[in-house]
């Protein structure tokens, strides 16, 4: 009853707005108890249901006024066509790997692994004791917390063989993620407009990176056993580039890792050119099969500028990575860094540091190689059954994904709706090429959610793959 004689209240009120000018003020709710014969409750309930339709506004001590009616109209923001003029690099949309999706999609397409493969445990623990620290509260150093530099200049130093000198913990400045350190490195190293030789295929994110910084990407073929020698000093002779971007261990999006010789090939001819090698790092807890040794233990002479990230392995909540660089280089990365963000909040390294200290970290890593590698070979065996034209060329030793080859003619875009129509997500190779891409690729990771629904993305794809190729 109450309700009712609410509603029929508004409706009386909503008719006496209606012919009202806006600003003029509703009668008091004593008055308007009085007029319709109803409780101050009845009434409150019909003044909050017009307010709540945007109607009438309350204004404390004073009174309900009739709310004036604003019209939209047109935003005109031409003006900055002018003040911006033309970008220094082209827009780029976000990637396929950032795309958020609902459970019911089978996800192969993200660039993370799955939450049920990170150390949820230590992260919480992690994030209470640091709460209770003194970093929730105070400024660090721009370089990093002493501790957390210290933990990564020795994680380094340990892989170092004798008659290296190993890292310092001043060599490290710890950054808010790798991607930032890759924006610093390219703006900091090299100028606007200088050639960057890089991997092909490579990071999508260190070619948009290299592309906000302005310098010009000269891609080096990059296969299962990481680029050839000769290809890469022809490469720095013809160009006079002094800066080579890399990832040795378990590329992205290839999976490749450098064996030793190879290694020391490319060592030999960075050194000889005078250059700097840029070591991407990013898969170092990833290790499944063989376990990744960083390029820049083999150097004590400043050509390795070493990327090492904790994002992935302990939480895309965590960004926090570091930069390990000796001499000049690692001042201007630093001035850099220091002029882009100043520094990483402490309240973040006080708790990547604490969740790689604990004992039950190494406990951790192990566990997930073995977890990683069930999941790769599901996703193979997946594949060579139900979607053979996805060629893999390379069974991947570590990392989260597979890098498939299709078939010659494949119309990538369509095969990603076909796909996505069905329930699938997969990440089209094209953005893993720093110019054309050398054919046809999918990247897909097996780091996923829901790893029980491998076998059914695999089919799904495998059909799409057959329409497409009608």
């Amino acid at each position: 009853m109450s309700n009712d004689s609410s509603s029929r209240i508004a409706t009386r009120l909503r008719e006496w707005i209606s012919k009202a000018v806006p600003g003029s003020r509703l009668p008091s709710t004593r008055s308007l108890v009085a007029e319709y014969k109803a409780s101050p409750v009845t009434v409150q309930k019909a003044l909050q249901a017009l307010t709540a339709q945007g109607l009438i506004e309350s204004r404390p001590g004073v009174g309900t006024f009739v709310r004036a009616v604003r019209s939209a109209r047109p935003s005109d923001y031409g003006w900055q066509t002018a003040a911006l003029r033309a970008p220094q690099a082209p827009a780029r949309s976000a990637s396929t790997t950032m795309r958020d999706t609902s459970n019911d999609i089978i996800a192969f397409h993200s660039g993370y692994p799955d939450r049920e493969l990170l150390p949820e445990r230590l992260v919480r623990a992690a994030f209470a004791r640091a709460a209770r620290g003194d970093a929730a509260l105070s400024r660090p150093p721009a370089p990093g917390l002493p501790e957390l530099q210290s933990w990564f200049a020795h994680e380094l130093g340990a892989a170092t063989p004798a008659g290296v000198t190993p890292p310092t913990p001043s060599d490290v400045i710890v950054l808010p993620g790798s991607q930032s350190g890759l924006s610093s490195i390219f703006s900091a190293l090299l100028g606007h407009g200088q050639p960057l030789l890089m991997e092909s295929p490579s990071y999508w994110g260190a070619i948009l990176a290299a592309a906000q910084a302005g310098v010009q990407v000269v891609p080096v073929p990059s296969g299962p056993e990481g680029p050839d020698p000769d290809e890469l000093a022809r490469a720095f002779e013809e160009t006079g580039a002094r800066l080579f971007y890399a990832q040795p261990n378990y590329a992205n999006p290839t999976g490749a890792q450098w064996p030793t010789r190879r290694v020391e090939q490319v060592l030999e001819v960075v050194r000889q050119h005078g250059a700097f090698l840029v070591e991407d790092d990013w898969a170092h807890d990833f290790g499944i099969t063989s376990s990744p040794v960083p390029i820049a233990a083999r150097d004590d002479s400043g050509h390795v500028v070493y990327l090492r990230s904790l994002t992935k392995s302990v939480s895309p909540a965590v960004r926090v990575a570091a930069v390990i660089a000796r001499g000049p280089a690692r001042e201007r990365i630093l001035a850099d860094r220091a002029a882009e963000s100043m520094y990483v909040s402490g309240l973040l390294q006080a708790a990547a540091l604490d969740v790689v200290t604990q004992p039950a970290w190494q406990t951790h890593l192990r566990s997930l190689r073995h977890q990683l590698q069930s999941r790769r070979d599901l996703l193979v065996s997946s594949l060579q059954k139900h979607a053979p034209q996805a060629h893999l060329s390379l069974i991947p030793k570590g990392g989260l994904n597979l890098w498939a080859r299709l078939p010659d003619g494949t119309d990538l875009e369509k095969l990603s709706r076909d796909c996505e129509s069905a329930g699938v997500i997969i990440a089209v190779g094209t953005e893993w090429f720093p110019a054309e891409p050398a054919g046809p690729f999918i990247r897909l990771n097996f780091a996923g959610p829901n790893p029980a629904a491998f076998a059914e993305g695999a089919r799904i794809l495998g059909q799409s793959l057959e329409r497409n190729s009608r």
